[in-house]
């Protein structure tokens, strides 16, 4: 939901492109022999054939759901025929697909700008759209086409077939008043509403989890610029009320009622370590990933002493994403001896950690966060994460500030936002790519490190040069070698601060936060008090999003 609108015109998505067949050389073989599939069913086939390489295709899970969902394509003939999903043989398909994408890779000058042209088009025709007199920039304008779901982490649903979406699946929402978005000829839309209570221009449900999918407004766009203005400013205000909202959980450890006492340890949870509050979900429907309120007896133990620390707890669970949160924390010894130290003595490992809210109902996401509602007008779990990620930026970035060559106060920044991502659990799997380049770094690293022996030594020449002769040609050269020395010395830090950063970055995801958790106007005026381009810390799109942020003038931003 957004401000309401009074005028909403646009052209509707663009949808994914029909199905091309395979050319006849390109042959599929059933049980060692070419057999001719049905258009339907060759289509569902070249979604399994492009992943041939990834190891998707080798889990159970993901071929017994595929099998299923390709029978589901075939004709009552190709069912008979084709039984065993190991019999098949796709690798002609596969090896076409590959062929193609070295060839796009290999297209001419013009052939690119050909495609480029052509996006821009569409980007112009379907890209925005006029809200209230202003032309908006949408988001998403393309439908997703066809393929194989994958989902995250061990998904019970990946490999299913993600279908088509029609003009008949599509709800447009539009003004009354408007030219409404024509569908493709011969076809019609599911539905057109007017409703200005929503900011989403189209909607559809896709078939794999029954979601809501929506094309929304660029996050550019002015309604969207406001919700993230408003979301910092909630975070702020919680700022300003966090120490009385911290006594009072603490004296909730104490409560006579179990049901105080848990969601007092959940929010200390979330508070202290910036975990999610974990929604209800449909068991068997997605995987197994949990959030503070959702935990189990199993994802946590409990040690009087580890590491020189008294009552810590080991946390070890897949969160959002099937990411692995795991930390080991010291913690207030009520929090371990009065709640998890009972709730764990005498339960099961698949027990709820904080099971006896009401009846036998674990704590509830939507409970907490109205009781969240009676602390603070809009504070819900979510906000302390945006705050805890925050106000841990701008700590960082007062601890790290210095006088420091431009590469260095790059590297000093992102250690700050790699200290929030930390925080917030934003993992990612070491780039594929990663040996390779830091490989390539290091290669220009050692040329430049020769670069200068080679400097210096021509600069003892020099000085040995004008020593014998005193005359300004000699000591020009002097100076000049200085000048050359001074220059490889500055690229040659400039590499190894970039190698730094990179192999710290790793595993590390930087973007997640520094896009949906640190209020922007504290980067902005850290750039400006350090004398650093904006455009060293966000890219392009970045700066669309934060525009309301980097028109503001304070080099002294307080969040």
């Amino acid at each position: 939901d957004g401000s309401k609108w009074r005028f909403l015109e646009h052209k509707g998505p663009v949808f994914a492109p029909l199905y091309e067949p395979m050319p006849d050389k390109v042959k599929f073989y059933y049980d060692g022999k070419p057999m001719k599939l049905s258009a339907p069913a060759e289509e569902v086939a070249t979604f399994f054939a492009k992943m041939l390489d990834h190891e998707y295709t080798t889990k159970d899970i993901f071929r017994k759901n595929f099998f299923k969902d390709w029978r589901k394509e075939m004709t009552s003939e190709e069912k008979t025929k084709i039984t065993d999903l190991n019999k098949c043989n796709f690798s002609e398909m596969n090896e076409y697909f590959k062929a193609q994408s070295e060839a796009r890779k290999q297209m001419s000058k013009e052939e690119k700008q050909k495609i480029k042209e052509e996006n821009e088009r569409l980007l112009q025709e379907y890209g925005f759209c006029l809200m209230d007199n202003h032309k908006e920039r949408i988001g998403n304008f393309r439908i997703e086409p066809p393929g194989l779901f994958r989902g995250r982490g061990d998904h019970p649903k990946m490999g299913m077939l993600k279908r088509r979406i029609r003009p008949e699946d599509i709800i447009i929402n539009c003004s009354k008043d408007s030219k409404h978005p024509k569908p493709p000829p011969g076809t019609k839309w599911k539905e057109v509403r007017h409703d200005n209570k929503v900011t989403w221009l189209a909607s559809w449900t896709e078939n794999i989890q029954g979601s809501i999918k929506y094309i929304m407004l660029n996050p550019s766009s002015r309604i969207k610029g406001e919700k993230d203005w408003q979301k910092y400013e909630t975070a702020r205000r919680l700022k300003k009320c966090v120490d009385r909202i911290r006594t009072q959980y603490r004296d909730d450890w104490k409560s006579k009622e179990m049901r105080i006492r848990q969601r007092a340890v959940a929010l200390y949870f979330i508070d202290k370590l910036a975990l999610r509050a974990g929604n209800e979900k449909e068991e068997g429907e997605t995987a197994d990933t949990v959030g503070c309120c959702s935990l189990r007896v199993e994802h946590i133990k409990l040690y009087p002493k580890m590491d020189e620390q008294e009552y810590v707890v080991e946390f070890d669970f897949l969160g959002k994403d099937s990411i692995r949160y795991y930390n080991k924390i010291p913690v207030e010894k009520r929090v371990r001896l009065q709640h998890l130290f009972h709730s764990i003595s005498s339960a099961s490992p698949i027990c709820t950690l904080f099971p006896s809210f009401h009846s036998r109902c674990p704590l509830q996401t939507s409970i907490l966060n109205k009781h969240l509602q009676e602390l603070m007008d809009g504070l819900t779990a979510k906000v302390f994460r945006t705050y805890n990620a925050s106000i841990t930026l701008q700590q960082q970035l007062k601890e790290l500030a210095s006088d420091d060559s431009l590469p260095a106060k790059i590297l000093s920044y992102n250690r700050a936002n790699r200290a929030v991502a930390i925080l917030c659990n934003h993992q990612r799997a070491p780039p594929k790519t990663f040996e390779k380049s830091m490989q390539n770094l290091q290669t220009k690293i050692d040329e430049k490190q020769n670069q200068l022996s080679a400097a210096r030594k021509q600069l003892k020449a020099a000085k040995a040069d004008h020593k014998a002769s005193h005359d300004d040609k000699s000591k020009k050269a002097v100076e000049l070698k200085r000048k050359a020395i001074q220059r490889i010395e500055e690229q040659l830090m400039k590499l190894q601060v970039q190698a730094t950063d990179r192999e710290e970055n790793k595993q590390i995801a930087l973007g997640t936060s520094k896009l949906n958790y640190l209020d922007p106007r504290i980067s902005v005026a850290w750039c400006k008090k350090w004398d650093v381009p904006i455009e060293k810390i966000y890219n392009k799109t970045q700066r669309e999003k934060f525009a309301w942020a980097i028109d503001m003038a304070e080099k002294d931003y307080e969040f």
